[in-house]
């Protein structure tokens, strides 16, 4: 552990170890602030031949050294060397992990879209997939409940419902079906699968009674002690601990890597939702943060102080790109692209993608291609995002005043794109785009965002060092999201109502920093950008017109803030809800004069 105190630490050592890549950061304090240094990566090597994640660490952790330029390993290369001594080492090392498929749970409850909500929303929280839910009115009889535990053979599993002093029954029988099944853990039959009782306290004995023997059982409070309550971090909390104890310690190698840690190994989701709680917290905004990826896509949103994470297993960018194909359908994903197209060529070219998943475009037209995807898998996973991100279903209508401020009415998104700061870009397909004009242009399709919002984008995906790193150091891990990790993009400023092609939206003028003024005049169906550079806010003046609201009311005048970034201030005055013409003809020309006025891609 580290033997260094908070105050001394001047150089840290973070790794993330991915399905396939380990990444690993070196951060140093210079100059009174803490700074991203250098970068290395290597294949992690979590299966066979090596079958020893460490050594991947250990690989990637020796690209740092040498692009560094100063000795961080042991001379055998087999341990870092901590803390900084005569120039060599670090002072603290801490780790992210997804390898070997991250932490992936079954959850149940008693009504699937009350405890059996809360229950996803927890365990989603704390970085896990959710392959099931099991309720006992999910339509399923007690044997194909037993057949799906068998055949998805979880990490984990998470037992709730009933709120506490209520009924026992309904939790008893969930206990029994999994007592049944008998679950034998994916990564080895050597030891019990964990289970985590949050559910009714009253029938904590009865789920002992069920489960004790059969299962390495661990209770914590009640995750929804009452109707009107979630209570979701005990859970989350006792989840990331049972990962570490009893998944992590089992996988190949992990038992050393959890030696040369400071802080406990945390699951990479996980610490990427920690960091973006964080900014939340810091900066006093409504913060969405989307990650694609390969085969998933993960979208996280902490809106008034409330977060919420879904994992969209089916949407991403190689793996998965069929079924983004597949769910969006030909017509959406061909709106984007900004030429004719046949069926079959299109669908040639999703299918190559799959099979090949490593190949980048090499034709600027199989760019427009992907990122047309790439619109879509982001737009159907934040449409799943926000149908989970709900406030609590099952409770009284009869509430004070206070508790309509406290959360969303029954069953209603707390996502509220109006009420949205910013929006956090990652995933290869964003942070590596040719231009970052493209990055900003896929938010803004994907997302609709409405009002004011800053568009940004994580450069290298480091989000998930950053987070465990802000378990034990918050300043290092805020100076370097701020200063190396993220790129502002610039600010989407967005009515919300119905445009008309070429009719007047909007007067606006902008005050930049010098005093000088610009006016823009915004007609429905266009993009205006005008350049203000990265680190300089200007002042923005609006006059909507009738059936055009900022966020005062139709036609009111609205005056805020917007950010410089690297594209610069971008007003969107193509309608919400956002429609193309039905002529294809027609939406070709349109969709190109929006890349052109975004400078998209050269030439077109």
């Amino acid at each position: 552990m580290n033997l260094v105190s908070k105050s001394d630490i001047q150089s840290i050592l973070a790794t993330d170890c991915g399905s396939t890549t380990t990444k690993a950061i070196l951060i140093e304090k210079r100059e009174g602030a803490f700074r991203l240094i250098v970068r290395g990566e290597a294949p992690t090597t979590v299966e066979a031949p090596v079958e020893d994640v460490t050594q991947g660490v250990l690989n990637a952790v020796a690209e740092v050294q040498e692009l560094a330029g100063r000795q961080i390993l042991t001379d055998d290369g087999k341990a870092i060397i901590k803390p900084v001594t005569n120039g060599k080492g670090v002072d603290l090392y801490v780790s992210t992990s997804s390898a070997g498929g991250g932490l992936q749970m079954m959850v149940t409850g008693v009504v699937k879209t009350m405890s059996g909500e809360s229950a996803t929303r927890a365990a989603l929280g704390a970085g896990a997939i959710v392959m099931d839910v099991l309720a006992t009115n999910d339509g399923r009889l007690a044997y194909q409940k037993i057949q799906r535990i068998r055949h998805l053979r979880p990490d984990m599993i998470l037992l709730s419902g009933g709120v506490d002093g209520g009924t026992t029954s309904h939790v008893a029988e969930l206990a029994e079906i999994i007592a049944a099944a008998n679950p034998k853990a994916r990564l080895g039959i050597s030891y019990q699968l964990p289970v985590l009782y949050a559910g009714n306290n009253q029938a904590q004995g009865l789920i002992k009674d069920r489960l004790a023997d059969k299962v390495a059982l661990d209770i914590t409070d009640n995750l929804r002690p009452s109707l009107e309550k979630e209570n979701l971090m005990p859970t989350r909390q006792k989840i990331q601990q049972l990962f570490l104890e009893h998944v992590m310690s089992h996988a190949p190698g992990y038992p050393r890597l959890m030696e040369l840690t400071d802080e406990d190994i945390m699951p990479t989701p996980g610490a990427v939702g920690d960091i973006m709680q964080l900014i939340s917290k810091r900066m006093g905004i409504n913060v969405v943060g989307a990650d694609i990826g390969g085969a998933t896509t993960d979208v996280f949103s902490v809106f008034g102080g409330i977060y919420n994470k879904s994992v969209s297993a089916n949407y991403g960018m190689s793996y998965s790109i069929s079924n983004v194909f597949a769910e969006a359908g030909l017509e959406n994903i061909m709106r984007w692209v900004p030429f004719e197209m046949d069926e079959r060529d299109l669908r040639n070219r999703v299918k190559n993608k799959m099979i090949r998943p490593t190949t980048i475009p090499s034709l600027i037209e199989e760019l427009m291609v992907e990122q047309a995807c790439s619109r879509e898998a982001l737009r159907l996973s934040f449409d799943q995002h926000r149908s989970l991100a709900v406030g609590l279903k099952g409770i009284q209508q009869e509430r004070t005043i206070g508790d309509v401020f406290e959360q969303s009415m029954t069953g209603e998104t707390l996502v509220n794109l109006r009420d949205l700061d910013m929006l956090i870009g990652s995933g290869g397909v964003l942070s590596h785009a040719p231009r970052r004009q493209q990055t900003a242009m896929m938010l803004i399709d994907a997302f609709l965002p409405e009002g004011i919002t800053q568009l940004t984008v994580d450069s290298i995906f480091m989000m998930p060092q950053l987070g465990v790193l802000a378990k034990v150091h918050e300043d290092a891990s805020l100076s370097v999201f701020e200063k190396d990790c993220l790129i502002y993009l610039g600010t989407c400023v967005s009515p919300v109502g119905k445009a008309k092609m070429g009719e007047p939206v909007m007067e606006a003028t902008l005050t930049m920093p010098d005093g000088s003024k610009k006016n823009i005049s915004c007609k429905g169906g266009e993009l205006n950008v005008v350049p203000l550079p990265v680190g300089q806010t200007a002042k923005v003046f609006i006059k909507p017109k009738w059936g055009f609201d900022m966020g005062n009311g139709d036609g009111k005048e609205f005056e805020g803030t917007v950010h410089g970034g690297v594209v610069g201030v971008i007003f969107d005055t193509r309608g919400r809800p956002f429609t193309l013409p039905s002529d294809n003809s027609e939406r070709v020309k349109l969709v190109k004069s929006w890349y052109k006025a975004m400078d998209l891609y050269p030439g077109l």
